[in-house]
């Protein structure tokens, strides 16, 4: 699948390799790859997200992310879910917290052994971003998989980065009207 990537899309899939092993993560993940693409300048993923505001907004989008992670990877629908039964999750968070000090619920950070050298693997939902952007590409009938279909991908997996772009303006509808639609501005 990889000798389908744009160039844009590979600097996408190294820059969260990147952001994986700063923050000292066990696997590559969505969260990774999103950062990575806020990161990127002169590409058609970069154009969408510019073009919806959410380059301007990336504090926001990592408070957001730093927020979710504190829950232990709980999205607001499975927490206000939760709700529903009773269940306070931010009095859980802060109990654990209290107990075991700021960010124990973190997922998928290493222990304080170092990491063996090789390739740093890919998680679940990072695997399933990879193929959900190419079936994205596909459909549309196009040859080659770009940054912009990584970040479509992102926007249509149920969970918390989608929930994230939502809150910030970046959808599939809104991402595909930026880059394909009706007389407006299109990438490139």
């Amino acid at each position: 699948m990889f000798e389908r990537f744009t160039k844009d899309a590979r600097a996408v899939v190294e820059g969260a390799v990147g952001y994986s092993e700063r923050a000292g993560a066990e696997a590559v993940d969505e969260e990774h790859m999103l950062l990575a693409l806020l990161d990127r300048e002169g590409s058609r993923g970069s154009f969408a997200l510019a073009s919806l505001g959410a380059t301007g907004q990336r504090d926001s989008v990592e408070e957001a992310l730093a927020e979710t992670r504190r829950r232990g990877g709980l999205s607001r629908a499975e927490t206000e879910a939760l709700s529903g039964l009773g269940i306070d999750v931010s009095e859980i968070v802060s109990r654990v917290e209290e107990a075991h000090g700021v960010g124990a619920l973190e997922a998928g950070k290493r222990g304080g052994a170092g990491r063996r050298s090789g390739r740093r693997p890919f998680a679940q939902g990072a695997k399933e971003t990879l193929t959900q952007s190419l079936r994205l590409a596909l459909a549309r009938q196009e040859r080659h998989i770009g940054d912009e279909h990584l970040l479509m991908a992102l926007t249509v997996r149920p969970g918390v980065l989608a929930e994230v772009l939502a809150d910030h303006g970046v959808t599939y509808e809104t991402v595909t009207r930026v880059l394909y639609g009706d007389g407006e501005a299109k990438a490139g």
